[in-house]
């Protein structure tokens, strides 16, 4: 990435929403990428992993090497995690317990707001400029907990639902599947400015 071009964001494309987030990074400003390979991950400036189911990411992510690249990858550039992806970014994940990155100093339960058929749609206040925002929650986690480093910038029934420590942000909601692209600008801009 140069001074004048738009940092390259890969979207982690195993399932869930990547063309969404492509999207919705594009509008944001980004210039993003399909990533399937853990090769892929060294010509980045940051990445997005998306929703779907989290041990099927898990088994696909355990094959070549991919969950070992990836936690590096992490360690060193900026990476944006939604509902699956956040439960993969996590330190400790529950209901039921599985294997996970343990970037983000939190706390995840799986599937808290139940099936498919409570999936809600709510509209809250958040820390990000431009008011109220809307959150699409698809059998979504729950953080049930943060360390003190994470920052809180959203939250839904008292939990909360977008965090930031440092330049790891995840939420347990789906901005790709909003018309509001306040949260992928919000992480573009932590990729800028980890450069």
């Amino acid at each position: 990435m140069t001074a004048s071009s738009p940092p390259r964001i890969g979207v982690l494309a195993i399932q869930g929403a990547y063309a969404a987030h492509a999207s919705a990074l594009s509008e944001a400003g980004a210039n993003p990428c399909e990533i399937r390979l853990p090769e892929e991950l060294a010509t980045l400036d940051g990445l997005v992993m998306p929703g779907g189911e989290s041990t099927t990411m898990l088994r696909f992510l355990e094959k070549r090497g991919f969950f070992e690249a990836l936690q590096k990858f992490c360690l060193k550039k900026p990476v944006f995690g939604t509902c699956a992806g956040a439960i993969l970014l996590a330190r400790d994940v529950q209901n039921p317990p599985q294997r996970s990155l343990g970037i983000l100093d939190a706390v995840v339960e799986r599937n808290a707001y139940g099936r498919q058929i409570d999936s809600a749609i709510i509209t809250a206040e958040t820390s990000l400029p431009g008011g109220p925002l809307e959150m699409v929650f698809i059998r979504a986690p729950r953080i049930a907990s943060v360390g003190a480093s994470v920052e809180t910038l959203a939250r839904r029934d008292e939990f909360p639902t977008l965090v930031r420590q440092g330049s790891v942000l995840a939420a347990t909601f789906h901005p790709e599947l909003s018309s509001d692209r306040r949260v992928h600008k919000f992480f573009v801009q932590i990729v800028l400015a980890a450069h």
